[in-house]
């Protein structure tokens, strides 16, 4: 299989919803999610050859807490690691106003 760019699919609120509320029923600590800004997600996509952005689950090893870790992938499913893209504005703290996805309501 090739990436061609139209990979994943959009899906409502309600499922949505189930699955961030699952997420923080579990023992996943108080991490919620994260932010990460425009500028650095086009950086990523204008890679040369850039199909989409792959995101790796992982651990900060500095503190101990549950990361996202995103890369570009080419069309041939290879990792584009030039740029590699890290250190969210977490929420807790930066969630917004409260809704079905980050259970601040």
């Amino acid at each position: 299989m090739a990436f061609n760019g139209t990979e994943g699919e959009f899906i409502d609120m309600e499922e949505a919803a189930d699955m961030t509320s699952g997420w923080r029923n579990g023992d996943n600590g108080d991490k919620k999610g994260g932010f990460l800004g425009r500028e650095k997600l086009e950086q990523l996509l204008a890679q040369t050859d850039a199909q989409g952005i792959r995101i790796y689950f992982g651990v900060d090893p500095a503190d101990g807490k549950k990361t996202l870790v995103l890369v570009a992938a080419d069309s041939e499913e290879n990792d584009i690691t030039d740029l590699i893209l890290d250190r969210s504005a977490g929420c807790p703290r930066n969630c917004g106003v409260g809704n079905d996805l980050n259970g601040n309501i």
